[in-house]
């Protein structure tokens, strides 16, 4: 029997747009429900985040062992000023990043060819101009992915993103995933400049990546609905429905 869910969502956004809690969100959504409103099945995440914050600490013991840091460096220049804060020495990384993605996709794969039966797979990552952009990031993704995937795009504004990084920031734990924040400095540095409005270049429904044609819909947080589960699911549905035409129909 035919399955009528996404095989693989990409999940974008800026930094704590509300990506994090719209995935929370879905967990708790029974599986039923999950695949008729929103077409999606068991899922799995694949965000790069863990991967970012893992290199961020093994470049730290490296440091305690003597030897010399291979990827972050624990402090950034901006605007002439030094400033304490992880960053990655080369902007290569970022795309290093969107490889490994690449690669624990093609292993699951491996694993179990029937790994779409009944699953989708969710690829969530944040990117900001200054690092390459969402176009750059899209550019490394396989060919593999692109042909499967729909993307959401959690929609909110440079100052939205600062306010709720602060809130949602908890110093005891930069490693969790919905609680981990950015300096401010090194956010604004980073993330502040966005290259998403030329990168769907006016089409209301397509992401063109190469040769691919990736439907997408935008989920707008402002006022924002992500704090509240009541609040996100009529307009998920609703987006995601719209996105799912598209995406049946190719």
């Amino acid at each position: 029997m035919k399955k009528n869910i996404f095989k693989i969502i990409i999940l974008n956004g800026r930094p704590a747009a509300g990506k994090s809690e719209v995935i929370d969100f879905l967990k708790k959504v029974p599986i039923a429900e999950r695949m008729e409103k929103f077409h999606i099945g068991e899922f799995e995440e694949i965000d790069d985040f863990p991967i970012l914050w893992e290199q961020f600490e093994d470049d730290e013991i490296l440091e305690e062992m003597g030897l010399p840091r291979l990827i972050s460096d624990p402090f950034f220049e901006y605007k002439g000023k030094r400033y304490e804060g992880h960053v990655f020495k080369e902007k290569w990384y970022w795309n290093f990043l969107i490889k490994k993605i690449n690669f624990i996709y093609w292993k699951k794969l491996k694993a179990d060819p029937g790994y779409h039966d009944n699953r989708t797979a969710i690829i969530e990552f944040s990117r900001g101009s200054e690092h390459g952009g969402f176009k750059t990031a899209y550019d490394f993704l396989s060919d593999e992915i692109l042909g499967k995937s729909a993307t959401l795009y959690i929609d909110v504004t440079w100052e939205e993103s600062l306010m709720k990084n602060r809130r949602r920031y908890n110093p005891d734990k930069p490693d969790s995933i919905l609680e981990h924040g950015l300096e401010d400095l090194k956010l604004e540095k980073l993330y502040k400049g966005s290259d998403w409005a030329d990168f769907i270049s006016g089409d209301k429904d397509f992401l063109t990546v190469g040769g691919h044609k990736v439907p997408y819909g935008i989920f707008e947080n402002m006022p924002e609905k992500t704090d509240d589960p009541a609040k996100i699911g009529p307009h998920l549905e609703d987006v995601l429905n719209k996105v799912w035409e598209n995406y049946s129909e190719r």
